[in-house]
């Protein structure tokens, strides 16, 4: 039998000496692997587990409780985000109203990076929406988690050097193992009736989508919010407000500074 992972994550109530010793013997003793273990947030501490069956956490779960140096706060099968919070030692932050949307700041670059890199990893359609300022590190990020999944990149829109316009793509472009990234103001704003029939084509194909400006581009579209499977949120600092006055300036500022790619 295949052996099972499990995330434990607890916070220290009494902090003395030897108290990971002591929670790392009991493991022990239970006959259950420690495969990670990272300080998650303050006062917590998180633990990736691996054991042979389910009966070994129960009764890992029921000593647990009897300790009043620590509190349990999640024993479970690790998700996403677990196993980000042991990697990074922080939590992603996730909007308390809508699940689907994710908050990072300038400074989590990687942990938005992993997070992202992970996204891709899973086969399937998927679409991705990113919301920030301009020179927060959107494109930047999106393409840093295309190469740590290992998956091809393509602008079918962007401003990232010089305006680029898709308006038709090669043969083995259409790869659902490709990443296909669309610039939501440039699309709807600049785009030709050839280029956005072929954003249609590509939103139907089973392949990961990324949408920069996912609020403007579902205003001229036929797409809403509702259609994205994550949105994502970069700031430069918890309290920065997102808008799309100045993201549209840069477009402008762009396309009237150098000629743009439309092929």
């Amino acid at each position: 039998m295949a052996k099972e992972e499990w995330y434990l994550e607890y916070e220290i109530q009494k902090n003395r000496p030897g108290l990971l010793g002591d929670i790392s013997s009991l493991l022990g003793m239970l006959s259950i692997n420690i495969v990670t273990i990272n300080g998650v947030e303050d006062s917590r501490r998180g633990l990736l587990l691996k054991c042979d069956h389910n009966d070994q956490i129960k009764r890992l779960e029921s000593i647990l409780h009897t300790m009043d140096t620590i509190a349990v706060t999640k024993l479970r099968k690790p998700k996403l985000r677990d196993r980000l919070a042991i990697r990074h030692g922080r939590y992603i932050q996730r909007d308390a109203d809508d699940k689907k949307t994710f908050r990072f700041v300038r400074d989590e670059l990687g942990l938005l990076v992993d997070f992202m890199a992970e996204l891709y990893k899973k086969e399937g359609h998927k679409l991705i929406g990113i919301r920030g300022m301009p020179r927060v590190g959107k494109t930047e990020s999106i393409v840093a988690a295309s190469v740590n999944a290992n998956k091809r990149w393509l602008f079918v829109s962007s401003t990232l050097l010089k305006q680029t316009l898709r308006s038709q793509l090669i043969a083995d472009e259409y790869s659902v193992d490709n990443l296909f990234i669309i610039d939501g103001i440039v699309s709807t704003r600049r785009g030709t009736e050839k280029h956005l029939q072929l954003v249609r084509e590509i939103m139907r194909l089973s392949a990961t989508k990324v949408v920069e400006h996912p609020d403007m581009f579902v205003q001229n579209t036929e797409y809403t919010l509702e259609d994205f499977d994550y949105i994502i949120e970069l700031r430069n600092n918890p309290d920065e407000e997102i808008t799309y006055e100045d993201a549209e300036e840069t477009q402008v500022f762009n396309q009237s500074d150098f000629s743009g790619f439309d092929f």
